[in-house]
């Protein structure tokens, strides 16, 4: 499809926002839209607002933004960069997981916004984000190695799961693992490039 006839971000958050059937539109203050470079290369997808993004409207503010803004720098890059968003786009209550209705009702929203941006890599942060595309994976398992495959409906084909900055704050041996899969990034982006 020709760049020019690609709905811009704007327009698809102005068209979910109105027509998301989310549940969690009734218990949260506002949408948290996607955030960052409208040309990144590479994406990462969490898994639902928290309390301080709902209350701003940017994801990933909080301790895991903090600590994702570390990791993004440590591979010298910025928010500007990349683009960040959730699988849903409204916090759910007490910061409860995401029930499947809501991650379905959320769908189309993101993979349209996925597709408006077309990044080399989508970067999982966490195990939600992850099967959300790849229901049969564990984390635990599949972090750290990239995946290369066809989604029906996303142009991307490279995905590269990660554990969630929030799980490897409290955990330290988490941590370290999750700043070395991080570099591979990196990698990935440069190897995309020689092709």
């Amino acid at each position: 499809m020709p760049k020019s006839s690609r709905k811009s971000l704007k327009e698809i958050n102005t068209f979910w926002q109105e027509n998301c059937t989310c549940e969690l539109k009734n218990t949260a203050t506002r949408a948290v839209f996607g955030d960052g470079n409208p040309k990144a290369q590479v994406v990462f997808i969490g898994e639902a607002p928290g309390k301080k993004e709902d209350e701003t409207g940017v994801p990933f503010v909080g301790a895991a933004g903090k600590f994702l803004s570390e990791m993004l720098a440590s591979i010298k890059m910025s928010r500007s960069d990349i683009y960040i968003t959730n699988i849903v786009k409204y916090r759910p209550p007490n910061n409860r997981d995401p029930l499947p209705s809501e991650k379905e009702s959320c769908k189309e929203w993101l993979h349209e916004e996925l597709n408006a941006i077309a990044p080399k890599l989508i970067v999982f942060l966490g195990r939600h984000s992850m099967n959300h595309f790849f229901p049969e994976l564990k984390i635990s398992e599949a972090h750290g190695k990239l995946i290369a495959q066809n989604i029906p409906g996303i142009n991307t084909k490279l995905f590269l799961p990660l554990y969630h900055p929030a799980a490897a704050l409290y955990n330290g041996s988490m941590r370290e693992v999750l700043i070395k899969d991080f570099k591979k990034i990196l990698l990935i982006l440069k190897k995309i490039e020689e092709k």
